[in-house]
């Protein structure tokens, strides 16, 4: 069940907004502007603009929170010089720097940018917070359902990124399911094993294969996602599997045709916090900035930026 709307503490004047300094990473260079500013370049790096704008909304208070909660912390880890608090990369939020911007309106995207300014400005400041602190607000593009429980991607257990049901996204994704095909070679090779000699079949819950299987699922996530799986006579976890063959979720199945392995993926990313395009999908059924926001980060707050960051 999603929570009600909640109201957002009232915006407060641009004068008081604190800076965010951004390592470039193809330059080498440090970006210093306000943090709306900068909220607007990983919106529009993030999030495509033609989305509902209470899911522009949505996803400009994740940004803001994710960058607030390093500052608030002093937290400059994955940063590679100390006069920078983030990069402009997903390893932290991808952004799109003010030259970028600027070339929006050359490229006759001017109203797409000023969508991207409006979500910005009528959540000004705004943050998500948890007991009082802001939280760590990961995203991510698309579920295959429901999303994760943050220990299940990492080692954190976190109270407010819990595994949440998240069906509407395939009213507005065309791309949920995809499906790619590798030869048993190439898969064991990309899983760092050797590969078998001998035929391979898949197997079947409750059942014994007629020839040695090739993988067989151990167990799944609250999510619905892969945890371990035993490839040849190795335990992965989902995660691993994800990264290793270079799949878009870690909800996944595999089946066997002929001498290749299909594996179709369901969803995009992490799965852990924000769905972004299950908030485009609650936004086009009228749900508001906050009840999305709640929805897919449990038992949060709202708080304005620089209540959180003063000395």
């Amino acid at each position: 069940m999603v929570p009600p709307a909640s109201p957002l503490p009232p915006a407060l004047p641009a004068s008081e907004w604190p800076s965010v300094s951004v390592y470039l990473t193809h330059t080498g260079g440090i970006e210093t502007l306000p943090l709306e500013q900068y909220v607007t370049g990983v919106l529009a790096a993030e999030m495509p603009a033609d989305f509902d704008l209470e899911a522009l909304k949505a996803q400009a208070i994740a940004a803001r929170t994710f960058i607030v909660r390093r500052l608030a912390d002093g937290d400059r880890s994955g940063v590679p010089v100390k006069e920078a608090d983030v990069v402009d990369s997903v390893n932290h939020q991808a952004y799109l720097s003010s030259k970028e911007l600027d070339k929006w309106q050359e490229l006759g995207k001017g109203e797409q940018l000023a969508r991207l300014r409006r979500a910005v400005e009528e959540t000004r400041g705004i943050v998500m917070t948890y007991q009082g602190k802001p939280i760590t607000a990961t995203f991510f593009s698309a579920s295959g359902g429901h999303t994760e429980n943050s220990e299940e991607y990492w080692s954190l257990k976190l109270p407010y990124l819990r595994s949440v049901p998240s069906p509407w996204e395939k009213t507005v994704n065309p791309s949920l399911k995809q499906t790619v095909s590798l030869s048993v070679n190439e898969l064991f090779s990309k899983l760092g094993l050797q590969a078998p000699d001998h035929p391979v079949t898949a197997s079947v819950e409750g059942k014994q294969p007629s020839a040695p299987a090739l993988f067989q699922i151990k167990s799944y996530t609250a999510g619905h996602s892969i945890k371990t799986m035993l490839i040849g006579d190795h335990i992965f976890t989902g995660r691993e599997l994800r990264e290793k063959l270079g799949l878009r979720s870690a909800q996944f199945m595999m089946s066997m045709d002929g001498d290749n392995v299909q594996i179709t993926t369901y969803g995009n990313g992490h799965g852990v916090g924000m769905s972004q395009w299950g908030a485009h999908g609650m936004a086009k059924q009228g749900y508001t900035t906050t009840q999305i926001l709640k929805h897919y980060y449990t038992g949060v707050s709202f708080a304005q930026a620089s209540a959180l960051l003063k000395k």
